[in-house]
């Protein structure tokens, strides 16, 4: 949960900033490094989170599924090293997105339609081809969110089927009210990401993807902490 609410604060400080500073002002720019350092630290914080979300899935999971071997199975040791790949990854695919998308070429118009510097409509400028910036999008898009939802699922469908093993309501109750929170929360935060980036470029609407990037990039950090 702490990591959890770090990566939520980040998220929330790459974005949010900027955004109510161009509230404020008539003149809405940002500098092309800026713009790179804001995908770039949101690509990081947004790959955290989806798997954060995935390593606190397979913690219930052991919780509920496992109790005695709890403290064995998820040990500090443990927790510390998913917590280390998990910043390693988002950083790497971080480096590797924002590098493909800025070693592009940007000759035509320089207004970006959107409230943060995303690949998809910075893309959407260049007078390059795009192909290979948006097939590495779209293929560290497609892996990342498949995986950690296989996580996820396969940590909830045991979850589910250890609560229907239990006898008594008040114990299945008990045992579903400490999931309940998480389930919300991924919900609301995979299907978001999934409806944005999981789409050909062809079917793409790019106000419609500024109403889900909404969710996911302030509404989700401001809920989380009232979830949890």
């Amino acid at each position: 949960l702490r990591h959890l609410a770090i990566v939520n604060l980040g998220n929330s400080t790459v974005i949010a900033p900027k955004m109510l500073v161009n509230f404020l002002v008539s003149k809405k720019t940002i500098s092309y490094y800026g713009c790179a350092v804001q995908m770039g630290g949101f690509i990081v914080f947004i790959v955290a989170e989806i798997f954060m979300l995935a390593a606190m899935a397979y913690d219930r999971y052991v919780a509920v599924c496992n109790p005695l071997l709890y403290m064995v199975v998820v040990s500090p040791q443990i927790c510390l090293l998913l917590v280390s790949l998990t910043y390693f990854y988002s950083l790497i695919t971080a480096l590797t997105v924002s590098s493909y998308v800025f070693s592009m070429s940007y000759c035509s118009s320089n207004v970006i339609n959107h409230f943060y510097c995303d690949n998809i409509p910075l893309l959407a400028l260049s007078c390059s081809d795009t192909y290979i910036p948006e097939i590495a999008a779209f293929t560290f898009s497609g892996i990342n969110l498949l995986f950690s939802m296989i996580i996820v699922l396969i940590s909830y469908l045991n979850i589910i089927l250890a609560i229907l093993r239990i006898r008594s309501s008040e114990g299945r109750q008990k045992t579903f009210s400490t999931c309940v929170s998480h389930m919300m929360a991924v919900t609301v935060f995979y299907g978001t990401l999934l409806f944005m980036y999981l789409q050909p470029r062809t079917n793409h609407s790019l106000d419609t993807d500024k109403m889900a990037s909404v969710f996911y990039t302030l509404m989700i950090p401001m809920l989380n902490p009232l979830i949890y």
